[in-house]
């Protein structure tokens, strides 16, 4: 994700004279290696946004000419189905699956045990298919994945990609999870700084996740590019709610629906979400959550505690689905936690975007989603805290229909020119052959 994205996003003639619906046409790779390995530990059917993105970006590339691979583990975040095949190809993307322990995956100290563990098997795939001379793309899923790639670097001579989704050990610190001077923050950013200087590049989703690199390490501010994340606009696209047959089960049609769609964790404020809908109670307005996430229960007592009769709790929605829940209400919601600005970039606000809705964010001042917002002149956003302007500007949007609908035009004409799958993978494109 980006604050300016045309400063970011490639000045080639690929990005000139967009279309509605643009068809990025690259020439095909020729006499050059181009095959691209990438490693991450979410991936369908598991419904991790990472994943999702991941499984678009792998397909795209594959279309342009790149011989993809991915490995990845098995549903163990947020999925539907148990298990997916060991082995399987889509799309021309060949996918390799490893099972691996899937303990407690909304636990902190479960995902740090099952991150390791992948990467365990991550260091047996790697030494198996060293021959291959693979470009390696490490995500930060799980965040010391990016070991690996540097380790096959120096062992078995591959190079590789850092894509940053999570910024470590600075979002364990930010959750007081490792005060800033324990030992193992130390040693991680000091692993981090090789880490990076020995890949080929290194791939951030903001602005401001780039500035927080560079703070760690202005000595790599070339290997450093900002590649936005993005939504597929022909599959998600704005809907009347009285068409939408999600809408109509849950209730959304004749109530102005405010929705927060997406991870529930503790990177989110939804402490300011919760005191909104308690100063709204009275009002004929309803809050949707969908998803799952380490805030999810006790955001389920306080509202059962506070009796927030108009607060409902949905699961995650299969990506089918999306089109209908994404379009299912009248305002949507994104919310940063107070000190994790440029430390994680979320990526439901595209999804929001190519749905057509308002968007309402919580985040700091510095934050690359203001930006955004004021760029596509979309929606407001708020500091953590102010439930009472939050509320204020719901009331407002509530009382005036077509304000909403021009917000949300305004924010699908916005994702229509910078945010396709089309002119994304164009970018990643352009990383990747110029440094394969």
């Amino acid at each position: 994700m980006l604050d300016h994205t045309e400063s970011h996003l490639p000045s080639s003639p690929s990005f000139a004279g967009r279309s509605r619906h643009p068809e990025i046409s690259l020439p095909m790779i020729s006499g050059i290696r181009r095959h691209v390995l990438i490693v991450t530990q979410f991936y369908p059917p598991d419904y991790a946004a990472t994943g999702q993105l991941i499984a678009e970006l792998a397909i795209h590339l594959s279309r342009m000419g790149l011989k993809m691979r991915v490995f990845t583990g098995q549903p163990g975040y947020a999925f539907d189905a148990d298990s997916a095949p060991k082995r399987e190809i889509h799309d021309k993307v060949h996918v390799q699956r490893s099972r691996v322990s899937r303990m407690w995956p909304l636990r902190i100290r479960g995902r740090a045990v099952n991150g390791l563990l992948f990467c365990l098997r991550t260091a047996i795939h790697l030494i198996r298919a060293a021959h291959r001379r693979e470009l390696l793309v490490v995500t930060s899923e799980p965040p010391y994945l990016p070991v690996m790639g540097y380790l096959a670097h120096r062992l078995l001579g591959l190079p590789y990609i850092c894509l940053l989704y999570d910024l470590y050990p600075d979002v364990a610190v930010a959750l007081d999870v490792f005060p800033a001077r324990h030992p193992l923050v130390k040693a991680w950013d000091w692993l981090n700084h090789h880490i990076w200087k020995h890949a080929e590049q290194i791939i951030v989703l903001s602005s401001s996740m780039r500035d927080r690199v560079l703070a760690k390490a202005p000595d790599l501010e070339n290997r450093i590019t900002v590649i936005p994340s993005w939504a597929d606009p022909q599959l998600i696209y704005p809907m009347e709610k009285s068409d939408n047959w999600f809408a109509q089960r849950y209730g959304c049609v004749d109530r102005f629906t405010v929705q927060y769609s997406g991870n529930l964790g503790r990177c989110h404020d939804l402490e300011t979400i919760l005191k909104t809908a308690e100063l709204l109670r009275d009002e004929p307005i309803q809050f949707v959550f969908i998803g799952r996430g380490a805030q999810l229960q006790a955001c389920m007592e306080r509202v059962a505690r506070s009796q927030l009769t108009h607060c409902r709790f949905l699961p995650y929605q299969d990506k089918a689905v999306l089109p209908y829940s994404l379009t299912a209400c009248d305002l949507a919601l994104v919310s940063i936690s107070p000190g994790l600005e440029g430390l994680v970039a979320p990526s439901k606000l595209y999804g929001i975007l190519a749905a057509g809705r308002p968007v309402a964010a919580i985040c700091e001042r510095h934050s690359y989603l203001r930006q955004i917002l004021r760029n596509a002149r979309c929606g407001q956003a708020f500091e953590s805290g102010d439930a009472v302007g939050l509320a204020a500007y719901i009331q407002a949007l509530a009382r005036n229909p077509q304000w909403v609908k021009s917000l949300g035009d305004a924010g699908r004409h916005y994702l229509d020119q910078h945010y396709t799958p089309q002119q994304v993978a164009a970018a990643y494109w352009q990383v990747l052959t110029k440094r394969i």
